[in-house]
């Protein structure tokens, strides 16, 4: 059994990273503008709005399960409107941001990318019901006098991530890509396409909002939190180009002989810690848990610029 003692210290979290406290049952609903709120376990994070024709939700975590029914009813109790859930929309397929779905039965209208109908469908999930409308780039809500865009620009985090802008909220959804106030999770959020997740924050910007739903932990973001995301991330690939350009693959491949799997496992995790340790320095009281998975997110940048980039990669003579 692991103790305490053998466990590894990492730096503390700034108070600004954050979010407000969840009550008894586990959860904080908020409002974020006019009649959209947020919900956080400070786990996952959902959205809803409610309308004169009932409530649309964005999103369904299963970490906060029931809790989003109990929210949408507190909500709607004291604002005296409709708790009925009409439709809800997928940021995206993965299973830890709509798992909870099926909660709301088959009565509802299920809304997302083409590519999130094909990806469920593969999946056979009965707890990701397959969307009942699907859109191939922008697609526009109008539910009960309120609009909400919807686009696909690309794979980023997944093939299928859409881009929610709700233009009356001042309010941009944007889930597994920034998370306000944090380093990235581990692997650099276990994004399918580097490139594209590292341009992504760059399209966010162009859109008009106030108000950020990065679908992850305890606080919505602003525009300055996409900001230093981009700037964090730029740092990894600087570090990682310079990296490539210094550290030198041949000791690794001169100690372990023919074990090449060896020499590049021990090349790589001693280049992606090089890598990281300036960006650690630097964002350490800045973001949260700047130090946690850095490493394996500068492995990832690194080896984008190897094999997407084609970075320091040597022709044979």
């Amino acid at each position: 059994m692991t103790n305490d003692s053998e466990l590894p210290d990492y730096a503390p979290v700034p108070s600004s990273a954050l979010g407000p406290a969840v009550n008894e049952q586990g959860y904080f609903v908020g409002r974020v503008e006019k009649n959209l709120y947020w919900v956080t376990d400070s786990g996952y994070q959902a959205a809803f709005m409610t309308t004169r024709d009932g409530v649309v939700l964005f999103d369904a975590p299963p970490t906060i399960g029931h809790n989003l029914k109990r929210a949408i009813d507190e909500i709607a109790s004291a604002n005296g409107v409709s708790n009925k859930v009409t439709h809800i929309v997928y940021s995206h397929h993965h299973a830890d941001h709509i798992g909870a779905s099926s909660l709301f039965g088959r009565d509802v209208v299920r809304v997302g990318h083409a590519e999130t109908k094909r990806l469920l469908q593969r999946a056979n999930d009965p707890a990701r019901p397959v969307p009942d409308v699907t859109f191939e780039q922008n697609h526009t809500l109008d539910i009960g006098g309120e609009r909400v865009n919807l686009a696909w620009h690309g794979t980023n985090h997944t093939p299928d991530n859409i881009y929610i802008h709700l233009p009356d909220h001042d309010t941009l959804m944007l889930i597994d890509v920034v998370v306000p106030g944090w380093g990235s999770f581990a692997a650099f959020n276990v994004n399918a396409d580097v490139p594209g997740s590292i341009a992504a924050p760059a399209e966010a910007l162009s859109y008009d909002w106030k108000h950020f739903i990065g679908g992850h932990l305890g606080r919505l973001g602003t525009r300055d939190d996409v900001v230093l995301h981009q700037e964090y991330i730029a740092d990894i690939a600087e570090s990682a180009r310079k990296t490539l350009a210094t550290v030198d693959p041949m000791p690794f491949y001169a100690k372990y002989g023919n074990n090449i799997w060896a020499a590049v496992k021990a090349y790589l995790d001693t280049a992606a810690e090089h890598a990281a340790a300036p960006v650690v320095k630097k964002y350490t009281g800045v973001l949260a848990a700047a130090d946690v998975f850095i490493v394996s997110t500068a492995f990832v940048i690194l080896e984008s610029l190897r094999l997407d980039q084609g970075v320091e990669l040597p022709m044979h003579p």
